[in-house]
């Protein structure tokens, strides 16, 4: 139970790409007072914990108006998540050039698209569906809410983290994230394709 725990910890937290996370939110709070910083930080994590709640509970109900199965779901999201870690790898924009910036931006768009993105909304849509059993739903609530509550530390601290490792290093992380997230992709597109196949005869 506790290596299932650790092991979906570890992937969601990755999910939510935090280092890249991370170097955005250095770069859009340039110049505020670690007070501002930190209550953004709090916005962003609560905005984070309450959508990806909803996507992992009521993900089930967009599959039945819209008459998708979660194989061909999978393959949809995977290719999406894939298409997402490459961007990390190669070095997407920085986040000043993003739209709507000015004001309050830390749920649009620091918390959704930029942590929640399109790539983590279709795993977690997955993975709502493919938990059954009540205390599956309870370690998937616990792993969500502890990698969520770990990106939230990580932007709390993000000073002392930006003086520690410096933006190169930043950087470098980024990018081992996205080969991480790339095989997490494979891994539910190639789930998808083997299901919607059915077993070889």
């Amino acid at each position: 139970m506790l290596q299932n725990f650790i092991n979906l910890y570890l992937k969601i937290f990755l999910l939510l790409t935090p280092f890249f996370v991370l170097s955005v939110f250095l770069s859009m709070t340039a110049g505020m007072a670690n007070g501002e910083r930190r209550k953004i930080a709090c916005k962003i994590t609560i905005a984070v914990l309450i959508a990806s709640f909803i996507l992992f509970f009521f993900g089930h109900y967009i599959f039945q108006i819209f008459g998708i199965t979660i194989d061909a779901f999978r393959i949809g999201a995977g290719a999406i998540l894939f298409l997402s870690a490459v961007s990390l790898v190669r070095g997407p924009a920085p986040g000043p050039s993003l739209p709507g910036t000015e004001g309050d931006f830390s749920v649009v768009p620091l918390a959704i698209p930029i942590t929640v993105g399109p790539g983590t909304i279709g795993a977690l849509l997955v993975m709502g569906t493919g938990y059954q059993s009540l205390s599956d739903k309870l370690m998937a609530c616990l792993s969500l809410t502890a990698a969520a509550l770990s990106v939230g530390a990580l932007l709390w601290c993000a000073g002392g983290v930006e003086r520690i490792i410096g933006r190169l290093g930043l950087s470098i992380l980024t990018k081992l994230t996205g080969l991480f997230v790339a095989s997490i992709a494979a891994q539910i597109i190639f789930t998808g394709i083997r299901n919607f196949m059915g077993p070889l005869p």
